[in-house]
């Protein structure tokens, strides 16, 4: 398989410091549509053997650099083997269609990030974890339904895309009336695309920020518009996706068969987070009637909002340590 010639940075562009205590490099490999997928490869610096490993994707329009970085370099720090990547279409990856989102890709990405992990040298391919933040939360459930090789997941934050697509936050657009109408505009700003021979852009985390905004996108504004998480080549903190790049969620529910997951699944989530309904409906929908669920868990961090768990927020919101327990109890 060909890979297509990507552009990599070589400085460290990152919102995070670099760790003494890792060693990093660029990688790239592919998925089964033939997209060159970009990652950055955190290895705990003085390692030997063969490591358990995590590939870490998300939040949902953001990059490598933010995030999923952040995690990945330190669970390195932990003594595990991490990747860190970017969804296809967006930051440094492939694709030639940019800023385009799908279910069934991006699922697929995570599963090409599990086949480079299980074929890397240093790695135990018996020993294989994801993370998810975000968005990616509820993609990295799907890939653990469908990706047997998956022996545990741990979903940060998350948000069920098609549910949210398709019936809006809080679910307050949940009728056929508002999904009708949905699909309409997607339909007519297709035309409007190919008659402009180019997509147009939805807009990424709303700038400048207006004073009633709800809290939660104040949250985001804080995040990905400042200098504590800003990066130039993600997408919510600038343009954002095209308007139909998320056309295709409406009528998929990635959580279908999460009952039927046997592998080990964490759900953390801030109980001050807007988005925290999509944890605790996950969590119930993967347990009930599952012959699967004591390995399942929901984990709420007391007054932590949706953003702290992308960073830590002001008060190192993330439960690393928890996470270290949790995998290498899975990964054992």
């Amino acid at each position: 398989m060909k890979k297509e010639q990507l552009q990599l940075t070589t400085a460290w562009d990152k919102t995070f410091p670099k760790s003494d205590k890792v060693d990093h490099c660029k990688v790239t490999f592919i998925n089964r549509y033939g997209i060159t997928l970009a990652a950055d490869l955190y290895r705990p610096k003085g390692a030997s053997g063969r490591l358990p490993a995590i590939a870490v994707c998300g939040p949902f329009g953001a990059v490598k650099e933010q995030c999923s970085g952040l995690y990945a370099q330190t669970m390195a720090e932990r003594g595990f083997l991490t990747l860190a990547f970017d969804p296809s279409f967006t930051g440094e990856s492939g694709g030639a269609v940019r800023y385009m989102a799908s279910p069934e890709i991006n699922t697929e990405d995570f599963m090409a990030a599990v086949d480079f992990l299980s074929l890397c040298e240093g790695v135990n391919p018996d020993r294989i974890g994801i993370i998810g933040i975000c968005g990616w939360g509820g993609l990295a459930i799907n890939a653990a339904a469908l990706d047997t090789r998956v022996k545990a997941t741990a979903a940060m934050t998350m948000y069920d895309m098609t549910r949210v697509n398709a019936n809006g936050y809080f679910d307050a657009e949940d009728s056929e009336e508002a999904r009708y109408a949905k699909r309409a505009a997607m339909c007519a700003q297709r035309l409007e695309d190919l008659k402009a021979g180019e997509y147009r852009l939805g807009g990424g985390v709303v700038d400048p920020l207006p004073e009633d905004a709800p809290h939660f996108v104040k949250d985001y504004y804080d995040y990905y518009k400042t200098e504590r998480g800003y990066h130039p080549r993600s997408l919510n903190s600038n343009g954002g996706w095209n308007v139909i790049g998320c056309e295709s969620f409406l009528n998929q529910p990635i959580l279908q068969y999460s009952r039927e997951i046997r592998s080990a699944v964490l759900i953390v989530h801030g109980e001050k987070a807007h988005s925290c309904y999509f944890g605790r409906d996950a969590y119930a929908n993967m347990v009930k009637n599952s012959k699967y669920a004591e390995n399942k868990e929901l984990l709420l961090i007391p007054g932590a909002s949706h953003t702290d768990l992308y960073d830590g927020g002001k008060t190192n919101a993330i439960p690393f340590d928890r996470l270290q327990c949790f995998f290498e109890e899975h990964l054992k």
